[in-house]
């Protein structure tokens, strides 16, 4: 299997990440609602501290426009009753205006001192139906305008969407250093892979056969190839282990025993991605598994009967899934972002039995952009309104 290129080459660690149920993605059964389950503050900051004290080392906060909370205001809460864990903030392009969310993204950096990644997403709104193409233009044109304010004196810049002449961007200087947060980014349209290549740090990918991940890095590397850049890569997965393959597979079959088909492709239908290119290869999926839902040995697809986005768990014992990590790895995948149901209880699960075996690291201090003193970013005495 062909290896691509990538940013972090001599790495010998992974960045291994949970996942913080923002859009009320939490179920025992799945597609049975729970109220103890339900997206609040204190649930949610629960999975993101059980995710802290068990030893990961970055949680997805994801966004949504049906269910759930804001991202950004969790996560500046979420900076305060947390030291150490990074936190990987869904940001939606367009959403807000992008000197605005330079700014806002700022201020959070500084409240986290440089813990802060994010995820680029472009997508509709509600009440949108956007051409593709210009869904990733104006995508484009927030990650430029957010790369000029954390970089430059001033923000001068003329798109399609946005124009804005010398805006003064002190106030908009993040806590890392070298850019600023990173961006990972998921996409598979060619429009996503050339703005991922172009401007992004990390390419995630959704769970596919390991060929299919493969033939995705290849295509986009091939774009960042022409940009003169390399990327690092990362998979956002489901995870079930078990002391033995018999118990996780029986899990799997337990948390489905209750769902109901047609309520599941409800919550499928409902997601503003749920018509997305990256969804219809989780569907493909689907459908090239076998009767109990393993697309290949190992991975199973039964979470996409009840979830759009991510529909794919590793099922299996500790050393199975320790085989399968391993074999992402020697594809040149360095992050990982992981969940299970419930999320807190299988956040122990894993961070008991696997990650204490797995050697982690923080992409944010291998990318050199968290800096060793907090940077001193005061307004200049004619700037203050």
């Amino acid at each position: 299997m062909t290896v691509v290129p990538v940013t972090s080459a001599d790495l010998d660690a992974a960045e291994v990440s949970w996942f913080a149920a923002l859009c009320s993605d939490d179920y025992q059964f799945l597609g049975v609602p729970e109220g103890r389950l339900r997206s609040s503050w204190e649930h949610c900051s629960s999975i993101l501290k059980e995710a802290e004290r068990q030893g990961f080392r970055n949680i997805l906060c994801p966004s949504s426009y049906q269910v759930g909370q804001d991202v950004l205001s969790f996560v500046a809460a979420g900076s305060q009753v947390t030291s150490e864990i990074n936190m990987l903030a869904a940001i939606r392009c367009g959403e807000m205006q992008p000197i605005m969310l330079a700014r806002t993204i700022a201020t959070i950096d500084h409240m986290m001192k440089g813990r802060l990644t994010l995820n680029v997403i472009s997508s509709d709104f509600p009440g949108e139906t956007a051409d593709s193409a210009f869904r990733y233009q104006r995508s484009r044109e927030v990650v430029e305008i957010l790369k000029q304010a954390w970089t430059r004196d001033k923000i001068d810049y003329g798109g399609e969407v946005y124009q804005f002449k010398d805006v003064w961007t002190d106030p908009a200087k993040p806590y890392q250093q070298n850019g600023g947060p990173l961006l990972y980014f998921g996409g598979y349209s060619p429009q996503a892979l050339e703005l991922c290549g172009q401007h992004c740090d990390l390419y995630l990918m959704w769970p596919e056969p390991e060929e299919q991940l493969a033939e995705r890095m290849r295509a986009v590397n091939a774009v960042a190839e022409r940009y003169g850049r390399t990327l690092d890569y990362g998979l956002r997965v489901h995870m079930i282990v078990r002391d033995t393959e018999a118990e996780a597979r029986e899990y799997a079959d337990y948390i489905v025993s209750k769902l109901d088909d047609e309520y599941g492709k409800l919550i499928r239908d409902r997601a503003h991605d749920s018509i997305s290119l990256g969804v219809s290869h989780q569907a493909r999926a689907r459908e090239l598994a076998d009767q109990y839902g393993y697309v290949e040995p190992g991975l199973w697809t039964g979470v996409g009967r009840a979830r759009s986005g991510c529909g794919a768990a590793l099922v299996g014992s500790v050393d199975q899934v320790m085989s399968k990590i391993e074999t992402y790895r020697k594809m040149g995948m360095r992050a990982f972002i992981f969940s299970g149901y419930p999320h807190l209880d299988e956040c122990r699960q894993f961070g008991q039995k696997v990650l204490p075996q797995l050697n982690t690291c923080s992409l944010p201090e291998i990318y050199g952009r968290v800096p060793t003193s907090t940077p001193n970013t005061p307004l200049g005495e004619g700037e203050r309104k």
